[in-house]
């Protein structure tokens, strides 16, 4: 009966009748997450991969270096028995890290990947930073308490040479040829430069009170320098060796940072233990002015920049941890606890090794004038 009902309709309208009866039966029963799903992957798409390699941490009250996953953002390893270690750096090949001891005045040396201790090289008193040559071949280490800085061979671990430089050197940095290492001599008003080839002191240009740290423009054309009593930084032009700008930042800046693609300068603002400054200044490099100020924590002293330029790791000495800083929206994305008065700072690409709860122990000799190179044992434990 319902088909004789149905055919008493013209065919014409028939077949529109059914033809929308099906379109309507489509839509019902289609999937609808098909828009959700190109909107799902389209989130995916826009969050930034994980940054593989680990972050380096010297914690300069706690005789210990933190090693952090970059990736989680969670300790992987902690070294132990490396007396005052004030600074580190991670060698330009990744293999190596170099870590200054100030309470035994050696250089010690540290394989990244298996974490044994290869040698330690007796320094000057009271050694302060460590940098290598971009092409790795030499250490130089400042030495605060004797005016110097000792250059080191880092395949035979044997001191080459020592420089007078400017008083109580601090931080360094070679330039991006190795050409050059500009020295801020935190006490006077100086930055020292070397000649890597001759390793002598060539010139020293004049700046303001406290030179902390230097760091160098990507393409080497400009040395920034943190004037730690003045609360600025003063901008070096290095075809000329003259000062060409100075800008405010925080109070009491210390290590400072260029961004991979120029753009920006990044200050810590460490303060002092008794009025401690809690920022990070970020610095246009183009304009030469302060464009932005982040909260990272309690005395911020140490800042490095990993190589895709996504996340910058800052050192908050009174804080007890480290910050990190998504440069982009200049937000800070987590915090790492680390040992006592986390200082130096640097960036290996080269993953982790060990497992969140891994300790190594070292037993260090040598130093206080001794002759280095040797090599010593380290136990692992739970």
């Amino acid at each position: 009966m319902k088909l004789h009902r149905f055919a008493s309709f013209p065919p014409v309208l028939l077949f529109i009748i059914l033809a929308a009866g099906l379109l309507a039966a489509c839509a019902a029963i289609s999937p609808s997450a098909a828009p959700v799903a190109r909107t799902s992957q389209a989130a995916v798409a826009a969050q930034p991969e994980p940054i593989q390699g680990s972050v380096w941490v010297a914690n300069e009250a706690g005789d210990s270096v933190s090693v952090i996953d970059a990736a989680t953002n969670q300790v992987a390893a902690t070294l132990k028995g490396i007396g005052g270690p004030h600074n580190l750096q991670v060698a330009p090949d990744g293999k190596t890290v170099w870590i200054v001891s100030g309470h035994d005045n050696l250089a010690v040396v540290i394989d990244a990947v298996a974490y044994t201790l290869l040698g330690t090289v007796a320094t000057g008193t009271a050694p302060a930073h460590v940098v290598l040559t971009p092409d790795g071949s030499q250490a130089y280490v400042t030495n605060s308490g004797d005016d110097t800085v000792s250059v080191i061979d880092t395949v035979t671990f044997a001191s080459i040479a020592t420089i007078p430089v400017g008083k109580q050197p601090h931080g360094l940095r070679p330039s991006p040829d190795g050409k050059w290492v500009y020295v801020a001599n935190m006490g006077d008003t100086t930055v020292s430069i070397i000649d890597t080839t001759s390793n002598t002191k060539i010139a020293d240009v004049e700046l303001g009170p406290t030179p902390v740290q230097v760091a160098f423009s990507p393409d080497g054309k400009f040395v920034y320098v943190s004037l730690n009593a003045e609360n600025a930084i003063s901008k070096i032009d290095t075809t000329q060796n003259t000062v060409v700008g100075k800008v405010r930042v925080g109070g009491g800046p210390v290590q400072l940072f260029v961004t991979p693609d120029n753009q920006y300068l990044l200050v810590a603002n460490q303060g002092t233990a008794e009025v401690p400054s809690t920022t990070l200044s970020i610095i246009d490099t183009a304009s030469f002015t302060s464009v932005a100020t982040v909260e990272t924590g309690q005395g911020a002293h140490g800042v490095v920049v990993e190589p895709s330029g996504q996340y910058a790791y800052v050192t908050n000495l009174f804080g007890d941890d480290v910050a990190v800083l998504d440069i982009a929206t200049q937000k800070v994305v987590a915090k790492v606890a680390t040992g006592l008065k986390p200082n130096g700072i640097s960036f290996s690409s080269l993953l982790p090794a060990m497992a969140e709860t891994d300790i190594v122990t070292y037993e260090l000799t040598g130093g206080e004038g001794q002759e280095g190179g040797a090599v010593h044992d380290a136990h692992h434990e739970p």
